[in-house]
């Protein structure tokens, strides 16, 4: 893949904004689809149908994730941006770049030996992405709650790269934190770091006592049983992938705060997590044009 290839961006939102305002920057052709909003540049092309995108550019950057229903690709609108047409119109001569590329679509590019690359495999992206996680966890805990995080009990569910990070910046704001989670390893992790530990199994009787809670577990982990326990002015963040980990129907139903969170690097940090993905797509083609 040459560095001088044309570079189509479509989808997403802010962060694709600022990837192609940073790939201008450094002297790129850019040609954009259903982005977020359209960028006046010399060198930035809008185009008008998905065709135009692959028959224009060679290197195609999608969003993070690329799709979260497995149909549609995150967009302005475009009804013919979907994995599907992505799978019907992607050849050898395309290089595919996103985030969470959906096994199917993986899965025709390896049978068609068509060269792809999932950005949140990367362990560099996922762990600074963790940062903007944490910190948008943390805005929408203050913008949910009428009180203050600083002497709160927070209890963290999962102790992965996003909870490693929002809890010790929690601790950083002198709330008391508790993590919960199954893996023995992990909570002595989580201990070391001078975190208060539950295990998963046992936390539900302790439920009453927290303020906040914020859940990184992609699996239902506040279901009913755990809900009632509860207290009424809590607030729960959820930052899992679709669907999240809380019964959102009984949280409803219990006329409980909680609030599932999606794409935060691309809502609080959309600048600095689109220079940290440019980075790595940089060095990326430097690799594969060597």
């Amino acid at each position: 893949m040459s560095l001088q290839s044309d570079i189509g961006i479509f989808g997403g939102d802010q962060r694709q904004v600022y990837m192609a305002s940073a790939f201008l920057q450094m002297g790129y052709q850019v040609f954009t689809y259903r982005i977020a909003e359209p960028i006046q540049h010399e060198n930035c092309i809008s185009l008008h149908s998905l065709n135009e995108l692959f028959d224009k550019c060679s290197l195609l950057i999608g969003p993070i994730p690329l799709t979260r229903d497995l149909v549609s690709v995150a967009s302005t609108g475009a009804s013919e941006l979907t994995a599907s047409n992505l799978s019907n119109l992607i050849t050898k001569d395309h290089f595919l770049i996103g985030g969470m590329i959906p096994p199917s679509l993986a899965g025709i590019c390896t049978n068609k030996g068509i060269p792809y690359y999932d950005l949140m495999k990367n362990e560099k992206i996922t762990i600074l992405n963790a940062i903007a996680t944490a910190e948008g966890s943390i805005m929408e805990a203050i913008q949910s709650s009428v009180q203050n995080l600083h002497g709160s009990n927070c209890l963290v569910l999962g102790f992965g790269r996003c909870a490693k990070v929002l809890a010790l910046k929690l601790k950083g704001m002198d709330a008391k934190v508790t993590v919960a989670a199954r893996s023995a390893d992990a909570l002595a992790y989580a201990e070391a770091a001078g975190l208060l530990t539950l295990t998963l199994s046992d936390m539900k009787p302790f439920l009453p006592v927290y303020d906040f809670i914020f859940n990184t577990i992609p699996a239902l982990i506040l279901d009913k049983s755990c809900l009632d326990q509860v207290k009424q002015n809590a607030t729960i963040i959820d930052i899992a992938s679709a669907p999240g980990g809380v019964d959102y129907e009984y949280a409803m139903h219990k006329k409980l705060k909680a609030k599932l969170c999606l794409g935060l690097p691309g809502k609080v940090a959309p600048k600095t997590s689109a220079d940290i993905l440019v980075s790595e797509i940089i060095t990326l083609l430097k690799e594969r044009s060597d």
